[in-house]
């Protein structure tokens, strides 16, 4: 059975790129591309080559990176360029294979093993991408090519901008096993700081460890990560085509305030809830797992999940059982500044489902209804048209079209809040 060829395209300092190509008067200047600092937005989302020499990097507080860079220009986002951009970079890819899986939106993994016939090699086909990436976007692309999804990761990380990098199975021991253990996928600062405890700095230090003692530190996913050190990973590149274009819906915001009770979370946890629930009717789905994630003051962050009673699409179901969640496993030792709500396990509305004898599917059924035509005159007469009543108690919290609401890049910070 031969090798798969995947390939793994990252578009290079994405946002920064996109906006200086609609304004090259900033193509020589440190540019970085920043959340809102009055909404308390204020990081770092990209920078250019430049702005990244002086210091700067992703996640910095905007005050941080003008300390290291006091000529930095700070440009806010515009999200609808950077969809436009992603989706002509897919369509290139669509070119060369339809097995391709997003990681984000500039990323993304490509399964060419079935194209070589047609275009050639990994490396011949990552080439051609790439120089349609520039000719006919303006922006550059690194593209790491290997025998899994893993290895093509660390190839576009391994050389950038513009390059294209390839590993194999007689180079992969040489070039990947001397990098530093941090750059293996899913080796967040936490899991770095406890391989180093026990003297492992590379993947190769990583491939090699004992595995006893890696199941004993980090259990299950200690033995995943030594697995991908060594090459082992046979996961396939995940299309549309199996499995459900939308895995899960969410969105989270940063507060405009620190929250500091009970009663300011459930007004956000209200708010997101609702944007949620519209969502997933707009979207035909049900679903049958609530998340959250907080954030706090000292950027730790975390989440925490649990299966609903039964499969809904209530923005009271979600919002009681995503403050449920929080008064269980949270305890307010800092205050949050930041809260996410997400719904998981989706099934479409129309799936049979196992009913409960101890549910009132009727009542569902009314505040289904209730909430659908609540949607309807929304989409009239605007999103803040009707409101419940414990949003109007804060204007502060709830004054925010939640459904419009653009979220922010997540996972910038990996540490997780001690609970």
């Amino acid at each position: 059975m031969r090798d798969s060829i995947i390939l793994h395209s990252d578009l290079n300092h994405f946002y920064a790129a996109v906006e200086i190509l609609y304004n090259p008067s900033l193509r020589n200047l440190p540019v970085a591309v920043c959340g809102d600092p009055e909404a308390r937005h204020g990081i770092v989302l990209t920078k250019n080559p430049i702005a990244k020499r002086f210091g700067v990097t992703t996640g910095q507080p905007i005050w941080q990176a003008k300390q290291l860079c006091p000529k930095l220009v700070v440009i806010p986002p515009h999200y609808d360029l950077y969809l436009k951009f992603s989706k002509m970079a897919r369509d290139i890819y669509y070119d060369y294979t339809d097995l391709i899986e997003p990681f984000g939106i500039d990323e993304a993994w490509l399964d060419v093993t079935g194209s070589t016939i047609l275009f050639g090699d990994g490396e011949a086909i990552a080439q051609k991408i790439r120089r349609r990436i520039f000719k006919e976007l303006g922006i550059t692309v690194s593209i790491g090519v290997s025998f899994n999804k893993i290895y093509a990761k660390l190839g576009s990380d391994y050389k950038k901008p513009d390059a294209v990098t390839v590993f194999t199975r007689e180079n992969y021991k040489e070039k990947v096993w001397s990098l530093p253990v941090a750059d293996l996928l899913y080796v967040g600062k936490a899991t770095e700081n406890k391989l180093k405890k026990f003297r492992i700095y590379t993947i190769g230090d990583l491939a090699k460890c004992d595995t006893k003692l890696l199941y004993s530190q980090l259990g299950k996913v200690g033995i995943m990560l030594q697995r991908f050190a060594n090459g082992y990973d046979h996961t396939p590149v995940n299309t549309n085509d199996s499995s459900p274009i939308i895995k899960s819906i969410g969105n989270s915001l940063t507060t405009p305030r620190d929250l500091t009770t009970d009663d300011d979370v459930w007004v956000i946890l209200s708010m997101l809830s609702e944007s949620v629930a519209t969502r997933l009717r707009e979207n035909g789905f049900r679903c049958n797992t609530v998340q959250i994630s907080l954030r706090d003051k000292n950027l730790f962050s975390c989440e925490r999940q649990t299966k609903t009673k039964v499969s809904t699409c209530l923005s009271t179901e979600i919002a009681t059982t995503a403050m449920e969640i929080f008064q269980a496993k949270y305890h307010m030792n800092n205050p949050l500044r930041s809260v996410g709500v997400r719904a998981c396990d989706l099934i479409p509305m129309n799936s049979n489902t196992q009913l409960s004898l101890l549910y009132d599917y009727k009542k569902q059924k009314r505040l289904e209804n209730l909430e659908t035509t609540i949607d309807d005159l929304r989409k009239r007469y605007g999103y803040m048209t009707i409101q419940k009543g414990n949003l109007l108690i804060d204007k502060e919290l709830s004054g925010h079209d939640a459904k419009e609401h653009i979220i922010h890049p997540y996972a910038l910070f990996n540490d997780k809040i001690p609970i």
